[in-house]
């Protein structure tokens, strides 16, 4: 493609003049020409990196003390980091705190509030969830002497893309206990109406768990707004709090009074966390969610990293993510159209129906044209069958380099495929990890 297409003019112009440009130095960026798997992992900023070597210099001079002395003492940043979580996702500062991993969050929130009672035993959720909320809610299920194959109820998608807000309604009967969804669909990036859901759940008799991970740092959430229940979410991809940070837990106020499924003692009281006694005493507000002890290390990433979020604003955030996919979305129609290439759009193209990445479809050689943009230096994340997954951060993501990637694509379909060996069709790569 040349350099002078109109695409690649205007992506310039963009990102002349887009008002979040200069955050992307503050980012470590790898040796290649476009990092567009921020939906998987988020980059390192400087400031993540400074927050954790001040964590590291905390423990170095002062060991054990650091749990209660010092600038920033690690007892209760649990409950600071969720009071900085919380204007992201909608919520007030004691509904959400900082903690475990999204996985085991979930297990607590579902060993809270799954209370199967008579007929009303069911859980709803649909087939294009996140493959470990579906394990965890099998296996809570389980928990209670109960069988899946019963007591599952599985939305299912028409078309293998997205979902359809009546269908889950219409799953929603007088037998359901609780519903779980995820508010951004993790392949095809659809944003559910949450509000509509939410409210459909509790008129029926149903609560409602949110899974925030596609969505938080990415797209605008209101959980207060929305009427949800409880709602978990993990950092590290569009906040960019490294692998394995913590997560994040939200428990609406009008659930405080309610005993965690899963106590530990991390949930209790700061000064009751060292009381060392049997009873168990959960803390006030979400706070009495947590199990263990929060993992400083990883705590301070998330720390810095929300300083650069902060700093930038989320609406501008959320603004500059909307019009990057929707760059991506024309660059696609205009340069690699379906009828030429075999790529199609697996994301909704209305900007207020989907997130902040874009489901790239070709239904026989998806795997290695992700696996020839990897050699190209862009890097994207491939979910089999037939999606290339193009995630656009906005604190990462510059239009130029969502035009490098269609360019990419449009040269790489132009050859024809290779053949395999003995002539057969190449078969999908393995999948990534999320």
């Amino acid at each position: 493609m040349p350099p002078h297409s109109p695409e690649f003019a205007r992506a310039l112009a963009l990102d002349r003049t887009d008002p979040l440009a200069s955050f992307r130095r503050r980012f470590y960026r790898p040796k290649i020409r476009a990092y567009l798997d921020g939906n998987s992992l988020g980059l390192l900023s400087r400031e993540s990196e400074s927050a954790v070597l001040d964590a590291l210099r905390s423990w170095k001079r002062q060991g054990v003390r650091g749990w209660f002395e010092g600038d920033s003492p690690w007892i209760d940043w649990g409950e600071r980091l969720g009071t900085r979580l919380a204007p992201l996702v909608g919520a007030r500062a004691d509904e959400v705190v900082a903690t475990g991993s999204t996985t085991v969050n979930l297990h607590q929130l579902l060993a809270t509030f799954y209370r199967p009672e008579g007929k009303r035993s069911a859980i709803v959720v649909d087939e294009l969830n996140f493959p470990s909320d579906l394990h965890a809610v099998c296996g809570q299920i389980e928990q209670r002497g109960l069988d899946p194959k019963t007591h599952l109820r599985m939305v299912r998608s028409r078309d293998g893309r997205m979902l359809e807000e009546a269908d889950i309604e219409a799953a929603i009967g007088d037998d359901v206990a609780l519903v779980t969804l995820s508010s951004v669909l993790y392949k095809s990036a659809q944003r559910l109406d949450m509000k509509r859901l939410t409210r459909t759940a509790r008129e029926r008799g149903a609560l409602v768990i949110w899974d925030l991970s596609h969505a938080i740092g990415a797209v605008p959430v209101d959980l207060e707004g929305a009427g949800a229940d409880a709602a978990v979410w993990g950092n590290y991809k569009y906040l960019s709090a490294g692998p394995g940070s913590v997560a994040g837990l939200y428990v609406a106020r009008r659930h405080h009074g309610r005993r965690p499924g899963m106590p530990g003692w991390w949930g209790q009281s700061q000064a009751d966390r060292f009381a060392m006694r049997a009873e168990h005493v959960p803390a006030a507000g979400a706070s009495g969610w947590q199990i263990g002890t929060i993992p400083v290390l990883a705590a301070a990433a998330l720390w810095g990293a929300l300083d650069v979020v902060e700093q930038a604003g989320i609406e501008r955030i959320c603004a500059k993510g909307t019009a990057l996919t929707s760059f991506l979305i024309e660059c696609l129609d205009a340069v690699c159209p379906e009828e030429r290439t075999g790529l199609r759009v697996g994301s909704p193209r209305d900007a207020s129906r989907r997130g902040a990445h874009v489901a790239i479809e070709h239904p026989t050689r998806a795997a290695e044209i992700q696996e020839a943009l990897a050699a190209e230096g862009i890097v994207t994340d491939f979910r089999p069958p037939d999606v290339i997954r193009a995630a656009t951060p906005a604190l990462t993501t510059s239009f130029a380099e969502t035009w490098r990637l269609v360019e990419a694509l449009a040269r790489i379909l132009s050859a024809p495929a290779p053949p395999a060996p003995g002539g057969r069709a190449r078969r999908p790569m393995p999948g990534r990890s999320a």
